[in-house]
């Protein structure tokens, strides 16, 4: 075999070998995103009952009225299924309804494995551990991917659109023993700053008061920002972030204010 075909048939099967890596992985990661696309099916399905009831903005029942608090999610289905599980989020009127988790170990974890532990590229809803669970943290930061089939927090750009946020600024968080009612009032593009780590977790009033100036001064053509929401340095305010288009160095960000808990 003459030594240039010879090198031309290297190059050859070097480029099949390539094609086959390339299509072996794409096809991982197909299965891998169908396969957590079936689990979160089953989640939801065994809360599927209590969907439309989650979808309600909840009433805050009188003293005269008050009864057993319902919660319309399976918390102990969930932790059976995964004891890291301790909340769950709602934005009525999206597809944005999943259970929240949280790693004690390690806060990547689940950037690459499902509300079952099950590894996937879908990763989940969750916390890291500079967080409590009880969301009383002055600063609390959800995270949760940009998924290309709307999943996750794909839904949250949406929100670069000033009068969807209008029309969806009801939030929920479910709990076992309570429900948190938050109001969304800011959506924007912004820097990859860890937001937890940047203002000092909100363990001060400085750092609190700094947060919240940072978030009404958003005047990018971008940003969606009530400039009259009740905020400050006293204000529980809740963070979803998710990635952008743009690439690893931006982070867009949905933000909410506690407005009531109810118990």
């Amino acid at each position: 075999m003459k030594k240039g075909k010879k090198i031309w048939t290297i190059v050859a099967v070097c480029a099949f070998a390539g094609a086959v890596i390339c299509i072996l992985f794409m096809l991982g990661d197909y299965l891998s995103k169908k396969g957590a696309e079936k689990e979160y099916e089953a989640i939801a399905k065994m809360n599927e009952d209590d969907e439309k009831e989650r979808q309600e903005i909840p009433e805050n029942p009188s003293e005269e009225t008050k009864k057993e608090l319902e919660i319309p999610v399976d918390f102990a289905s969930l932790k059976e299924m995964n004891e890291d599980i301790y909340a769950w989020i709602t934005i009525p009127g999206t597809q944005i309804d999943y259970p929240i988790v949280q790693s004690a170990e390690d806060n990547a974890y689940y950037l690459n494995h499902t509300a079952e532990k099950k590894e996937s590229v879908n990763g989940a809803i969750f916390t890291e551990n500079y967080n409590a669970k009880d969301f009383n943290d002055y600063i609390t930061v959800l995270y949760g991917h940009n998924m290309r089939d709307g999943s996750m927090f794909a839904g949250l750009h949406q929100y670069e659109d000033r009068k969807y946020l209008e029309e969806h600024d009801e939030l929920i968080i479910y709990m076992p023993d309570a429900i948190l009612k938050y109001k969304i009032f800011a959506a924007y593009l912004t820097d990859n700053r860890h937001v937890l780590k940047y203002y000092n977790c909100g363990q001060d009033a400085d750092s609190r008061k700094a947060f919240v100036r940072d978030i009404l001064w958003q005047r990018t053509m971008e940003s969606s920002v009530d400039s009259d929401a009740p905020v400050n340095e006293e204000s529980k305010i809740l963070t979803l972030s998710t990635c952008h288009s743009t690439g690893k160095n931006h982070r867009y960000l949905v933000q909410a204010y506690l407005e009531e808990k109810i118990e």
